[in-house]
């Protein structure tokens, strides 16, 4: 399957998750401002113009260009009730071929943390990743301290691999991340044999 030509949008229980649109930057600056110091210690340090318009429209654009091109899959979670931004999931570096794998990053807003909001969103990216994209391995990491992102990601089906070291700069530090995987197919641990 090349590039997604239509607009994505998943519906949860409680969400609606579809790419962010230029009318969301109020909404997406005031509520990573809030969570900085929340968010800040997980995610490589913010550029300058982090919580600019400017960085924000870039953001935009390369959503729309990312979903075209079949390379990424960004969206917003919007809880229906009050059409509430809560944070962030993105389907990212989407590899074609005999890899047919993609990477999954995530954020959310303090105010909404723990509340499922994330498990949710997760579930539903996964399940679109698998049978809309066709895709057959998706992949996460976090800080191996981040105790909560290892249970969410636990707890959608992903598996515990290994250690990367030095995998990404965090708050401005190279850091170490445990590496799980989502498989459509899980074989792992099993053989032919017997």
């Amino acid at each position: 399957m090349l590039g997604v030509r239509r607009r994505v949008r998943l519906e949860t229980e409680r969400l609606t998750l579809r790419p962010p649109e230029h009318s969301d930057f109020r909404a997406w600056s005031e509520l990573r401002r809030h969570s900085a110091a929340f968010l800040q210690p997980w995610e490589p340090s913010w550029a300058d113009d982090h919580l600019s318009r400017k960085g924000f429209t870039n953001r935009v654009y390369w959503s729309q260009r990312s979903i075209t091109a079949g390379t990424a899959v960004p969206f917003f979670l919007i809880r229906r009730a009050d059409q509430m931004l809560l944070g962030a999931i993105t389907l990212d570096n989407i590899r074609r071929g005999p890899a047919q794998a993609g990477t999954t990053g995530y954020w959310i807003g303090q105010p909404h943390k723990r509340q499922g909001y994330m498990r949710e969103a997760l579930l539903a990216v996964v399940h679109h990743a698998f049978t809309a994209l066709d895709l057959s391995r998706i992949e996460a990491g976090c800080l191996p301290e981040n105790t909560p992102s290892r249970q969410l990601l636990e707890s959608c089906g992903y598996k515990y691999e290994g250690v990367a070291q030095s995998y990404l700069q965090i708050n401005g530090r190279w850091r170490n991340h445990v590496l799980y995987a989502n498989l459509r197919h899980d074989r792992r641990g099993k053989t032919d044999a017997g």
